[in-house]
């Protein structure tokens, strides 16, 4: 991925100095609460938060040069999601865009949807418009989820700037009010569609950003859809030994989240994004 040398965001607001207590210290009271989060917003995240509580919890210090580093890539890929979502929305959608704010952390982290811990993965939160990303998910897709690469790292941003478009489109309040007045199984399908209409989004962003940037390198769509696979609820239920249970999708199967991916990507156009529609809803 081409990224060097171009345009960071203003819009990062870098906590990982401040430190913070690790899943493993966080207790069975904090964990619960992690949990329920994660079924509130859609995400499994229990098998993964099995081996993040067992990881000691970090400290504060100053940041080293690898951290320098991912700040400094992560700052890029919002930049390029600013630069192509503030022309994409209101030619597509009618929409001015606003810039959200990339919140950097470790461990745990405060924001308007409460106290989060780095074992739920990267989020976004409504209430104040801000990603929260502790970048030590990178080094577990490349470790556990043989999902390593930095156009793979740039989806993960991409996705999350995609749940802010749906919050800017009025998306995720609609979907919020209707999961909570219909059955977990339904939840959770309604859930997957909202995903796969993110990871479709993140698709726009790449092809925008090989438009403007050349960002792409060989390889690079690859590494995307090997990162889309590897999150499809069907991998990580099969990897935490379960055997695949679709009713309890909350993202999307590895073929599912693929397919939307490149749906995205191949067509550059929000209207065939509409995982909703394509449902009847």
């Amino acid at each position: 991925m081409q990224w060097r040398g171009r345009r960071g965001s203003g819009n990062v607001e870098d906590r990982r100095s401040m430190g913070a207590a690790g899943a493993g210290g966080m207790g069975v009271v904090g964990m619960l609460a992690v949990l329920a989060f994660g079924y509130f917003f859609g995400v499994d995240i229990s098998p993964i938060v099995r081996e993040l509580d067992q990881a000691p919890g970090e400290g504060s210090g100053p940041l080293t040069q690898e951290d320098e580093k991912w700040g400094q890539f992560m700052s890029v890929v919002l930049a390029d999601t600013e630069e192509v979502w503030a022309t994409t929305l209101p030619e597509q959608a009618g929409i001015r865009y606003r810039d959200p704010t990339l919140v950097l952390f470790r461990g745990t982290v405060q924001s308007a949807c409460g106290t989060a811990s780095s074992a739920m993965g990267p989020f976004y939160c409504p209430g104040d418009q801000k990603l929260y990303l502790d970048t030590d998910f990178f080094d577990m897709m490349a470790r556990r989820m043989g999902a390593g690469g930095d156009f793979a790292y740039a989806y993960v941003i991409a996705h999350e700037v995609g749940h802010h478009v749906q919050n800017l489109t009025g998306v995720l309040q609609q979907v919020n009010s209707l999961r909570a007045r219909v059955s977990r199984s339904d939840s959770n399908k309604i859930s997957v569609l909202t995903e796969l209409q993110a990871d479709c989004y993140a698709g726009i962003w790449a092809r925008g950003a090989q438009e403007r940037f050349g960002t792409l390198e060989p390889g690079d769509l690859e590494e995307a859809q090997r990162a889309a696979q590897a999150v499809g609820d069907d991998v990580i239920q099969s990897d935490a030994g379960r055997v695949p249970v679709p009713d309890s999708f909350t993202h999307g199967s590895a073929d599912q989240r693929q397919e939307w991916l490149m749906r995205g990507f191949q067509s550059g156009d929000m209207g065939q994004c509409d995982t909703f529609a394509q449902a009847g809803l």
